[in-house]
């Protein structure tokens, strides 16, 4: 089998890394792909949102499979794009169609979908510029802070968590007005809910589906979640909170409900669904769906996975999935992202990165890097992953951080507190 990984970031270089080890794979494939992934296969010069791009790489490299990796292509339709073309149409992409992966690319489909079959959620109301007349109001019927959702993809940036109830209603506003483009033509206001969050995952061929291992990232820049949102600092797998009663709590109140939503509503949804939860004095409250895996979670999860992660990709494929093995390591794995300095404000390109090559008892999963003349250097602002195992999460902590103070290039920022609230 052939695969090409539509992606460049963390995630993918996760995903090409796990699948290097399955013998069912023959040659692997990453697009656009970074400095990591080209040790685990073959990097091609493509744009994932460019779908006749995709499509002459796919027939040149005679793909059997697409892997889609991060959320904007699947919102764009790709999997569409192949189904509607006579040469691609039997080739399996994993990860949902256009109509499925509104529940990651609608945030008002999303709240909908929640409310309509019972599954717990933050209170909610949607606006356009048609109904602004109805903000103010709505807005005195929650408790500070409020949470404001542009309704789109907005290259993460799109949620604001805002204390003033002025401030707040000037922001629906600037979202409606176009601060983010055609993302905040509709704008969501949800109550805020206080809790520890943890993200729970699941593969899925449409009818069965597989829970993969949860996990815990750190969005926030600073030490003791302070600072600016991030793409995320770090992640922990497994959950220590996310115990049998609470997880059993996950199944029957969100994952089951989902499932058999997304049969009710006839979504036909086959790839990775990404549930972004927060614990709440116990209960799970859904914050949002992703069409796809999450990053730095990938990071901490896949290599979690015992099991060959191609049988998993495959039973999507076939329609198979329910006859698949999947087998879990039980122990912990903690990842630290090293991030440019000044993400995620402004922030330098082409640093030398040094160090990485003799790291033992880590995973280093690259991000934001690439290759120039046969040396790595920082293209993003998080720049690499280091993944380590360990009996407890102190333990894999200490290796990640032991190396990751091994990696050095110029203005490196990295969090020290990863886990720091389990």
């Amino acid at each position: 089998m052939n695969i090409l990984i539509l992606g460049s970031g963390g995630r993918e270089h996760a995903l090409a890394w796990k699948l290097a080890q399955s013998k069912k794979v023959d040659k692997i494939f990453i697009g656009p792909g970074n400095a990591g992934t080209s040790s685990a296969g073959t990097n091609l010069k493509l744009d994932p949102g460019n779908f006749p791009e995709v499509k002459i790489a796919v027939l040149e490299n005679k793909i059997d499979i697409v892997i889609v990796g991060p959320e904007a292509p699947l919102v764009d339709g790709i999997h569409d794009y192949f189904l509607s073309d006579n040469s691609l149409k039997n080739i399996p992409v994993i990860g949902p169609d256009k109509s499925a992966a509104r529940m990651e690319g609608s945030k008002d489909f999303a709240k909908e979908f929640l409310i309509r079959h019972n599954i717990p959620t933050a209170a909610y109301k949607s606006f356009d510029k048609s109904s602004l007349k109805g903000v103010s109001a709505f807005l005195k019927t929650l408790s500070p802070p409020y949470v404001i959702k542009a309704d789109g993809l907005a290259a993460g940036k799109g949620v604001l968590i805002i204390d003033n109830i002025n401030e707040a209603e000037k922001e629906v506003k600037a979202i409606l007005n176009g601060k983010f483009g055609a993302a905040g033509q509709k704008v969501v206001i949800e109550q805020f809910l206080k809790g520890i969050e943890l993200s729970v995952f699941v593969i899925t061929d449409g009818i069965s589906y597989k829970m993969l291992p949860e996990a815990k990232d750190y969005k926030r820049i600073g030490v003791g979640d302070t600072g600016l949102n991030t793409g995320g600092m770090g992640a922990v797998s497994p959950v220590p909170f996310a115990d049998s009663c609470f997880m059993k709590k996950v199944m029957d109140r969100v994952v089951e409900p989902t499932m058999k939503g997304l049969i009710t509503d006839k979504i036909e949804y086959k790839g990775f669904l990404f549930f972004g939860l927060i614990n709440v004095n116990g209960d799970p409250f859904v914050i949002e769906y992703n069409a796809r895996l999450g990053d730095p979670e990938s990071e901490v999860i896949i290599p979690r996975i015992k099991s060959d992660f191609f049988d998993l990709i495959e039973g999507v494929a076939k329609g198979d999935l329910a006859e698949r093995e999947l087998e879990i390591d039980e122990r912990f794995v903690t990842t630290v992202m090293l991030a440019s300095g000044g993400y995620p404000g402004d922030y330098e390109k082409g640093k030398p990165i040094t160090g990485f090559e003799g790291i033992k008892d880590s995973v280093v999963f690259h991000a934001g890097t690439k290759s120039i003349d046969g040396k790595v250097v920082t293209s993003g602002g998080r720049v690499m992953a280091v993944s380590s195992w360990g009996q407890t999460k102190k333990e894999a902590l200490s290796i990640s951080y032991r190396n990751a103070g091994l990696i050095n290039f110029e203005g490196l920022y990295l969090r020290t507190d990863i886990g720091f609230d389990l």
